[in-house]
């Protein structure tokens, strides 16, 4: 009985080291966090398992999971019990929305914006570059008389989700008319797919406006606003800023809103990013090697693959967000026994 107990357990251990070298993960989702995901899958293949990972927006994730298509999802927003039943939320790290234009003829410093003028921009009541709004916010600038067009995410989008909920918490009008959601009916404008879409779109259209991830602004030498927080501070899109904006309580389940944040030195279109799974690994006949994998990769990624997140421009996980990150991760089963201890 104890040489038959032995053999199944060697050849449990002997299909994982194969799923480990051969295998893929299938990964959908976000991408707000896809910069700093391809880096990270990238090294993890180098020891772990290969991973595939779609960058199709957070709603085309959050639907290939439900579908059971993929091992797990990438999104910036929040999935409801209704929407994605059994599902958990591991944070993997915190990013920035910001709101980046393209203006001919300036090359000021970053304007600088508020929650009302971003809102009746995207809402289509401020339609020209020199409006006396704007004009009042940059005292002693030189901004060009130019028409706006409003460039937004045409996908299914958790960069979405962040920026109209930032909109709906400071803007009755914005939340009674356009709403918050992946996605919205936007009242002008025109649509891109994914951020790397939008960054495009600006960058090719002279006197757009729009909203993207840090790092697709950065990595485009794209100008983006520095926007007045709840504390009538102008705060500029950064780590630090990110970081001052997560210094909240997470709960258990890691589902928490960053968005106009009270930190007075915190930027207020912050937001964490989530791995999504399902509780349950055994289901659609996923083998006991396969959701192992896809936890252990999980797990470096919110413990040894943090120190990818600083270079391109993502605030790494608070140490309380990676515990509790850590914690969702344990609690993961397959035919009810915890898969990681």
């Amino acid at each position: 009985m104890l040489k038959k107990i032995s053999l199944i357990a060697l050849l449990v251990v002997l299909s994982m080291s194969l799923f480990a070298q051969k295998a893929e993960l299938l990964g959908a989702g976000a991408t707000f966090p896809y910069p700093l995901y391809s880096k990270m899958f990238d090294e993890y293949s180098k020891s772990g398992a290969k991973v595939n990972y779609q960058a199709i927006g957070s709603g085309g994730g959050i639907k290939q999971l439900i579908a059971k298509t993929t091992d797990f999802g990438g999104t910036d927003a929040i999935v409801s019990e209704s929407e994605g039943a059994g599902m958990i939320h591991i944070p993997t790290c915190l990013g920035a929305v910001v709101v980046t234009y393209n203006l001919p003829g300036y090359s000021g410093k970053p304007l600088k914006m508020s929650a009302d003028i971003i809102a009746d921009i995207f809402m289509g009541k401020i339609t020209n570059w020199n409006d006396k709004r704007i004009q009042a916010l940059n005292p002693g600038t030189k901004i060009p008389n130019l028409p706006m067009t409003v460039v937004y995410r045409s996908d299914g989008s958790g960069t979405t989700y962040i920026f109209t909920e930032y909109l709906s918490k400071t803007s009755k009008t914005w939340k009674e008319t356009v709403g918050n959601d992946k996605a919205v009916k936007w009242p002008v404008g025109i649509g891109s797919k994914g951020n790397p879409g939008v960054a495009g779109t600006i960058q090719q259209t002279p006197g757009s406006i729009g909203y993207v991830e840090l790092i697709y602004a950065l990595s485009n030498k794209m100008p983006f606003a520095d926007i007045k927080n709840k504390k009538g501070k102008f705060i500029t899109a950064s780590m630090a800023s990110v970081s001052y904006a997560a210094n909240v309580n997470m709960p258990a389940d890691t589902k928490v809103s960053l968005t106009d944040t009270d930190a007075e030195k915190g930027y207020p279109i912050s937001s964490f990013t989530w791995i999504i799974v399902y509780k349950k690994q055994n289901y659609n006949n996923r083998t006991l090697a396969q959701a192992t994998e896809t936890l252990k990769l999980i797990k470096w990624m919110v413990t040894d693959g943090q120190k990818f997140a600083g270079p391109l421009h993502y605030a790494p996980l608070p140490k309380a967000a990676q515990t509790k990150a850590l914690a969702q991760i344990k609690a993961a089963t397959y035919n009810g026994k915890p898969i990681l201890k």
